[in-house]
């Protein structure tokens, strides 16, 4: 016993993650203690014991938590190799086959001109934008494989591809949220009345980003008037509203969101707050997580979050002479800032959205002006400095 009790605190000190070990050390205790009941022809209990151990040591899931660690981004020097041709990029986000995917506004502007005191926009008679909105690049060079999306948008701002491929989009003229199936040119799913900001459970104003959870459900961050986030079933269905009054949170201009499903946690870039909010998402616990916020002075203005494993991303934007703009790596369970990261190149200037492959390799991070994205490689923090990966 004394064998299994170090095996298990070791584990434990491998992985931050306290809630994933102690299933993983039920799952573990289980599996041994029957393999010590059922085989009665083992030559030595020993051998069984250890035998168990290397076999879930090997499993795929346990490795994912092994390897849940921070990663520092580190830009790609060179990518993409010509510069894109596009308007404000207000959404970035990364499909299923490792592609980024950009949401541009071409020749339309949001300025101080587009809405009235009611947050109706001013231009509807413009008609939506003509050209092509949703770029899809390649990974290696950063070159278009691909655009669609014209005649339909407005007011283009977040997007989200989710594991399936179905892609969401938000439209701040619109007041709209839109799924589109793979490959489909018109929604299947859409949220929110067309041109009608409003406050009720059928309205948007002004919706800037979509989180979605493995099961389907939908989280919208219903941005720039309402403040709050909405969640959805995969039908579309209202489930709940974030934040409610016993929640103790305020939400400023909720602009960005990301799930830690692992955690059952939602975080929100509370933008004008200057803060990211992460609380219990109700994906698949009754119980509600307590929110809590993670702050420091030099975030300033939080536009953007993604997240990998325990740990998410964030990009600020324009808020002071006094504060750089630049990239942070927080720690939600330590409430806590724990790496900055910007392009070493250039620098940021105004990042707008930023999105994480899915194999956790890679970062993206758009801008609205000048109109570009960037590409970075999340490295190991033992990863020597000078080993940079660039475009050939």
């Amino acid at each position: 016993m004394r064998q299994l009790a170090l095996v298990c605190a070791a584990a434990s000190n491998a992985n931050r993650s306290a809630g994933a070990w102690k299933m993983a050390g039920v799952g573990l205790l289980s599996l041994i203690f029957l393999s010590w009941f059922s085989v009665s022809h083992a030559t030595s209990l020993r051998d069984v014991f250890y035998n168990e151990i290397h076999s879930i040591l090997d499993q795929p899931r346990l490795t994912q938590v092994l390897d849940n660690a921070p990663l520092h981004p580190q830009e790609v020097v060179g990518w993409p190799k010509t510069e894109l041709k596009v308007g404000q990029i207000s959404g970035v986000t990364v499909n299923n086959v490792g592609q980024p995917v950009i949401f541009h506004r071409a020749d339309r502007v949001w300025d101080s001109e587009s809405f009235d005191s009611d947050n109706r926009y001013k231009h509807e008679e413009k008609g939506p934008i003509e050209a092509e909105t949703i770029y899809v690049l390649d990974p290696e060079d950063g070159s278009v494989l691909q655009k669609w999306g014209a005649n339909f948008f407005y007011m283009p701002h977040g997007i989200t591809i989710d594991r399936k491929g179905s892609v969401y989009l938000t439209d701040v003229a619109l007041h709209q949220v839109f799924k589109f199936a793979p490959q489909a040119s018109r929604p299947s799913l859409t949220l929110g009345k067309r041109m009608e900001p409003g406050s009720g459970h059928l309205n948007f104003c002004k919706p800037t980003s979509v989180a979605v959870a493995n099961n389907g459900q939908m989280f919208v961050a219903d941005g720039y008037c309402n403040s709050r986030i909405m969640k959805f079933d995969s039908d579309g269905r209202l489930v709940r509203i974030f934040p409610q009054r016993q929640e103790f949170l305020s939400l400023q201009v909720p602009h960005s969101v990301t799930l830690l499903e692992q955690r059952d946690l939602l975080c929100i870039a509370d933008r004008d707050d200057m803060r990211v909010a992460c609380i219990g998402a109700n994906l698949y616990h009754t119980a509600r997580t307590a929110a809590f916020t993670i702050q420091q002075p030099d975030m300033g203005r939080v536009f953007a979050i993604a997240s990998r494993g325990d740990f998410v991303y964030a990009v600020n934007g324009p808020t002071s002479q006094l504060l750089p703009v630049k990239g942070f790596t927080l720690d939600p369970m330590a409430e806590n800032v724990i790496d900055h990261w910007g392009p070493k190149t250039n620098t940021f200037t105004s990042p707008h959205s930023i999105a994480i492959s899915p194999d956790g390799k890679y970062l993206y991070v758009s801008e609205i002006g000048p109109n570009r994205i960037w590409k970075f490689l999340l490295k190991s923090t033992d990863t020597p400095e000078d080993a940079e990966e660039e475009v050939k």
